[in-house]
């Protein structure tokens, strides 16, 4: 692993926990440290989503904490970070972000990425997207926070789910700043 601070990856309780473990597994290789959060409903969706355990993405993360810990250093302005994803990022997650409301590690630490001016990127995985949650989506963005829906890349031709998801990991990675192969740009195959 790297001297870097860690990246802080948040998992919530919503449809898309593949995009998750993608992003995981490439900065495991990337040898980039990462701080876990996994919210109770993430628990749940990545058990029905990836057949995994819960406890299964910890292995992914140099440490990992319950999302019950407000006292974990992430928590903190004080320790530094090399950003944070929540991904997939709930309706529910979402607002409560939006709100600036801290309960949970995971929203507690987006929240010190928000005080702190820190990269914040954020994966919505709802459809239809409701009226209130457009809403605290675009106040999120007015925060900073980079919104990256999770919409699939039909330019590139993508061949599986597979390919979908590689690509959605892909493209967090890049607002983190992380090199990768999950996916070639526009027209870089033909280049």
């Amino acid at each position: 692993m790297s001297d870097e601070p860690p990246i802080v990856v948040g998992v919530s309780g919503a449809s898309g926990t593949p995009i998750a473990v993608r992003v995981l597994e490439a900065l495991r290789t990337a040898r980039r440290p990462v701080a876990l959060v996994v919210s109770d409903g993430a628990r749940a969706v990545l058990q029905e989503e990836c057949d995994l355990a819960p406890d299964a993405l910890a292995a992914y993360a140099t440490v990992a904490y319950s999302d019950h810990d407000l006292g974990a250093p992430i928590a903190s302005g004080s320790r530094a970070t090399g950003g944070m994803v929540v991904v997939p990022c709930s309706g529910n997650t979402a607002a409560r972000i939006a709100l600036g409301l801290g309960d949970t590690l995971l929203t507690r630490a987006a929240q010190v990425h928000l005080k702190e001016r820190r990269r914040l990127i954020v994966v919505p995985r709802e459809t239809p997207l409701p009226t209130t949650l457009l809403r605290h989506l675009t106040t999120l963005s007015e925060l900073g926070v980079v919104v990256l829906d999770a919409a699939p890349p039909y330019y590139l031709h993508p061949k599986s789910v597979d390919d979908q998801t590689s690509y959605l990991a892909g493209k967090v990675l890049d607002h983190l700043g992380v090199p990768h192969e999950l996916y070639r740009g526009w027209r870089s195959e033909r280049a």
